[in-house]
Parts: C-alpha cells; structure tokens; sequence
C-alpha cells in the first residue's frame, strides 16, 4: 500500500502543497479554517510526514541532544526535565543519552546526535571537551556545556560553583563541632568531584589556618552510586577509629552511607558521625534521617541551558551558585 505524499494531502484538502507545508512546518502562517481542512485530509489519509527528508532540505532537525553522565542519577533527571520542558516551549524536541561515564560512549552518542542533524548539542563531559566541540562547531552543531564550565571562549556552559560547595559543606561541618572529616568520593578524573574535594580542602586549610584541629581524608568509593557509598561505609566501620563527618561528593554516595552505618548497627547519625551530600536529590529530604546537602538547580541548568543554545547567547558562561540545605544528618553536637 503507498504511502499518502505532502500532494495527496494537498489534493484532498483542495490547497497547494506549499499550504500543506505550512500547516506543517508554520501554522501561523495559514487560516484557522485551511488548517482544518489540511488535517482532516492528514487524518483521513493516515500521512506521516518523512522528517528525515525534512532533515535533509533543512540541514537540520528540530530536535536538540543531551548527553548526561549517568541518566539514573535523581540530579540529571531533573536537569533533563527542565530541559524537555524549555526545549517544549520552543516547538523543539529532546533527545536523552547517557555516557556512564564513558568517554567513548558519549563519542559514540556525539557522533549520532551530529547525523542526526540535532539543532545543537547539551553536553555534560566526561574528559576534556574542548576538540570535540570545537569539531562540532566546525561542522555547523552548537554545543553548550551542561554543570561544567567551559575551557575555552568558543562555546559556551552552564554550571554550577563545585568549589564554593565542596567549601561551605565543610565549613558547616567544622561549624557543627566536627574534627575529623572524610571526603568519600569516586571517579576523581571527572571536573566535578575534584572541585569539590578542592573545596573541602580549603575549608579545612582556613581553620588550620584560624588555629582549629580540624583533619581532612580521603575516602574512595567504586562508583557515585548508592551501592558503592554503602560498600565503602561497611569497610569503614571495620576502622578502630572513625571520622567524626564524612562529606559525599553526591546524594547518591550519601544515601548508600546512610544505609551502611544503619546495616552497621553500631553508629548513630548525626550523634556519632554527621553526614552530607552533594546535588539535593528528592530522595534528600524524606531519607530515613534527613540528609544535609548542597543545593544546586538542576532543572534550572538543563533550562538555561536550553535557552542559551537557541537564542544568542550559546558562547556565553552561566555559573550558579550552591547553597547549603541543613537537615538531621549534620546537627550540632
């Protein structure tokens, strides 16, 4: 059976096909009466519009890629939410990849998204960006850094301050009596959890600095997954001594401690160590003891974002700044 064309639909509407691209394509441009009648003649004739030869005549889709670095994570969720939402608002579609964190699957998704002739390119990077937009660009593809800042002038980002967070997490840990603190972390390759460590060092090097005995570890987990949090707190607890707090580098790292020192039995939270995480997920707020975290704006970044891309700001830089959100994981002693 053929396939009804853009001129069978013009035919059996009575209109040009050129009204029929309108309907199509701009349909404020045509009647509200001639817009009933070409979709009534679509609807009758079961037409399905061939985008990919639309693609081609346009150079381009109306479609835009996102490329996070773990689609499962509650944080990019939300950033992709609010970045379906914004691209929605411009008539435009969302196309969601997940790297897991692995440079050559998001080569493998960049390269897609560029045949796929995408408007531009959201892209949360596991390594260096910067060849491989400016490939992009090259090749006609925007590309805008999503909670990463830019290396170079030539696109743009938008992120979040992960120093000034990983700073103020600690702060309100030594502020709440803690002495002894650990930074349980993984992936400390990735641009946002060295900031954040980078961070937690220099609250730690001014209240040395202020005369304070405050020490600062290290502690590092398989993955930024639950899991992994829950893992590396069950070999924790086998220490004859433990910090007195522990900062995660994600909520996700938080909530697996959180369960760890519970499997444990043998440490209360906040009593015997005070915890806080990173990104306030939803889960955050309603976990069994409330977790303390840092705050940042994720469906604001995916539509800043969004909006950068397609209007004229997409070389430009957007930093937000963290907020600290005290609950009862971190309460004074």
């Amino acid at each position: 059976m053929r396939t009804a064309s853009v001129k069978d639909v013009a035919d059996r509407a009575g209109v040009s096909v050129g009204t029929v691209s309108n309907v199509l394509n701009n349909p404020d441009r045509v009647s509200e009466h001639t817009r009933e009648r070409v979709q009534g003649a679509i609807a009758e004739l079961g037409f399905v519009r061939n985008d990919a030869a639309r693609q081609l005549r346009a150079g381009h889709s109306r479609t835009i890629g996102l490329v996070v670095l773990d689609a499962s994570n509650p944080f990019y969720a939300a950033l992709a939410r609010g970045a379906e939402e914004e691209a929605t608002a411009h008539n435009f579609s969302l196309l969601l990849a997940s790297s897991l964190e692995d440079s050559r699957r998001e080569a493998r998704y960049l390269d897609l998204f560029e045949e796929q002739r995408v408007q531009g390119i959201l892209l949360s990077p596991v390594g260096e960006s910067a060849p491989r937009v400016t490939d992009l660009a090259h090749h006609g593809v925007n590309t805008v850094l999503v909670d990463r800042d830019a290396e170079t002038q030539d696109y743009g980002s938008v992120s979040v301050d992960d120093v000034h967070g990983g700073r103020i997490a600690v702060e309100h840990l030594i502020n709440t009596g803690r002495t002894r603190i650990a930074f349980l972390a993984a992936r400390s390759e990735l641009r946002q959890v060295a900031d954040r460590w980078r961070g937690a060092q220099e609250a730690v090097a001014a209240a040395t600095a202020d005369g304070r005995d405050v020490s600062l570890e290290r502690l590092e987990a398989d993955a930024l997954t639950t899991l992994s949090g829950r893992a590396a707190i069950l070999d924790l607890v086998q220490r004859d001594r433990l910090p007195d707090a522990i900062f995660c580098a994600n909520d996700l790292l938080a909530t697996g401690a959180l369960q760890g020192f519970i499997m444990d039995g043998r440490y209360s939270i906040p009593e015997d160590v005070a915890l806080v995480g990173y990104d306030d997920i939803e889960f955050a707020s309603s976990a069994i003891v409330p977790l303390t975290t840092i705050r940042r704006p994720a469906e604001q970044l995916g539509k800043t974002a969004v909006r950068m891309l397609l209007g004229d700001t997409a070389s430009e830089r957007t930093v937000f700044e963290p907020e600290l959100i005290a609950r009862a994981s971190s309460t004074p002693r």
